[in-house]
Order: structure tokens, then C-alpha cells, then sequence
């Protein structure tokens, strides 16, 4: 578990070891299976899956990056950008959102870091474990592989919340007084949150939780600080084309949230008030609200 958090060149080794990150899965899946989610050692192994997770899209051999994104060269024939990852165009990434992601039947070593069935055990040990590390850890798995831009992150996305059913487990560690465990599922929903596609049915499921957990001002730690910034982005990517669920943040109260948190603008806080105020003036976009807006 400490080797696993060394940088990049430990996880490329151990990704490398042989039957490795095989027999992580295969000791979580019988914890599982025997009811025994909140072991110590099942904690150790979801940590190690987390750190090796980490940076995996960029970090992955150039043989599976050529298997997984061999597609991207149908995309756009006017891409000049080099390599697999670095491609920045909105266009682009819109596409990837469709793009199925390849997916063995019996994957081995690092094809099951984004495989469904241990997508599917993040899942289950969120749902399963009182253990806040191996929450954190499932979570934290999670946010990495959905972190990119290109078909593994918004594959991945697509799995938790439209194949496996994901967001109410996560939406349950909103409201756990764990202030790591909470940031964690924010940030992940922040990220399942970029995919337009699903954007939606996030919202249909978990808006009203989003704007409930935010205070009523900007909070007085860093962490809960980075959190309710992060509640923002989330409200933002959801709302920002969709005068819907504009709607939906209204009716669940969270105007006078936002107003509070966007108007301390102390230097220590800027991060929440400064997110708060981006997600204000994506709200006052949609004009069919304004009217909504004043009462």
C-alpha cells in the first residue's frame, strides 16, 4: 500500500507485476462474497487499487493505449494533435462520449483497473463497508478513472451510473459526516457530471442531495471549503445547458445557498465564492428563469 503511492514509476512496476492487481480483486471479491467488506486487509487492497488507478490514462503501455484508442484516429481527420491524449477539442471529446470502450471477458493485470466488474466492486463497497478508508478508497478509485478526457473516462462514467447503477450509493456518502470521504464523492460526481449524455439522469438522482449538503455561507475548514467549490462545479456542469435542471436547483432552495457562498469573498474562501459565482451567472443564462429568479 505504501510502495503504491511512491510516483509514477512504482505504479508502472506493480501494474507490471504479475498476478498483482489479479489477486487484489480476486481477495476483495471473496471479502465480499463472505460479508466481510470492513476487513483491514480488504481496506489494504482497495488503497492499493486506488493508487494504481491513479493517472492511469496518461500512464498506461503504449500497447493498450493503441488498443483502446485506435478509434480515436476515425474521429477527426483534421486532429494534428500528437500522441494518444493530448487532444483539447471540445468536438472531439464529445465524440469519445460515444465511442464503446473495448472490454475483455477475462481481463488480467491492468485490464481489470477499468474493467466493469471491478467497477462494480467500487460500487459494492461503497454501498457495503462502514470502513471511511475503504469508502474513500472506492470513491477515490472511481474519481481517478473518470478524471480524463478521452473514451476510458466517460466509458467508465457510463458503467457507474447507466450500466451499474452507481449514483444512489454515491449519493448516500453525501451525507456522511466523514469530511475526505464526502470531498471524494463530490469530486466524483464532478466528474461524472462533464459527460453530457448522462448529465440528466445525474441530476434527476442527485441534484437536490448536491444543493441540501450545501452550507448556508462559505464553510470554515479547507476540506468542506474545497468541497462545497466542488458542489459548485457539479450544479454548474449540470445545469449550465439544461434550463430543467436550472429548475430543479430552484425548487430545491439552493438560490439562497449559492447567493450566501458567492458573496464572501475573504481570500481564504475565494475557492467556494469564486465557484458559487461562476454557477450564478451560468443560472442567469437561462433567461426563461429570470422571472422565477426574482420571486
Amino acid at each position: 500500500r505504501n510502495m503504491s503511492s511512491a510516483g509514477p514509476e512504482a505504479r508502472k512496476k506493480m501494474r507490471e507485476c504479475d498476478g498483482l492487481i489479479d489477486s487484489l480483486v480476486y481477495y476483495i471479491q471473496g471479502a465480499i462474497a463472505d460479508h466481510e467488506p470492513n476487513d483491514k486487509a480488504t481496506e489494504n487492497c482497495v488503497c492499493i487499487l486506488h493508487n494504481l488507478s491513479y493517472q492511469l490514462e496518461t500512464e498506461l503501455p503504449e500497447s493498450y493505449a493503441q488498443t483502446i484508442y485506435v478509434q480515436r484516429r476515425t474521429i477527426s481527420s483534421n486532429d494534428k494533435t500528437p500522441g494518444c491524449f493530448g487532444t483539447r477539442s471540445r468536438k472531439v471529446k464529445e465524440k469519445y462520449q460515444d465511442i464503446p470502450l473495448p472490454e475483455k471477458s477475462n481481463p488480467k493485470g491492468v485490464e481489470s483497473l477499468w474493467h466493469s466488474t471491478l467497477i462494480r466492486i467500487y460500487l459494492s463497497l461503497i454501498a457495503k463497508s462502514t470502513r471511511n478508508y475503504t469508502q474513500e478508497a472506492s470513491l477515490g478509485a472511481l474519481q481517478n478513472l473518470t478524471a480524463g478526457t478521452g473514451p476510458m473516462p466517460f466509458s467508465v462514467a457510463r458503467t457507474v451510473v447507466q450500466k451499474a447503477n452507481g449514483i444512489p450509493s454515491i449519493r448516500t456518502m453525501l451525507h456522511v459526516s466523514h469530511p475526505a470521504v464526502k470531498k471524494t464523492a463530490v469530486s466524483l460526481l464532478r466528474n461524472l457530471s462533464r459527460n453530457t449524455s448522462l448529465q440528466n439522469d445525474i441530476a434527476r438522482e442527485v441534484l437536490p442531495d448536491l444543493v441540501s449538503v450545501l452550507p448556508e455561507s462559505v464553510p470554515g475548514s479547507d476540506i468542506a471549503c474545497e468541497t462545497t467549490a466542488s458542489i459548485c462545479y457539479t450544479l454548474y456542469n449540470l445545469t449550465q445547458s439544461s434550463s430543467h435542471n436550472a429548475r430543479l436547483l430552484l425548487s430545491a432552495d439552493g438560490l439562497p445557498k449559492i447567493i450566501a457562498i458567492s458573496m464572501n469573498d475573504s481570500n481564504m474562501f475565494s475557492k467556494a465564492s469564486r465557484a458559487a459565482s461562476v454557477l450564478l451567472y451560468s443560472l442567469w443564462s437561462h433567461t426563461d428563469l429570470h422571472n422565477a429568479y426574482k420571486k
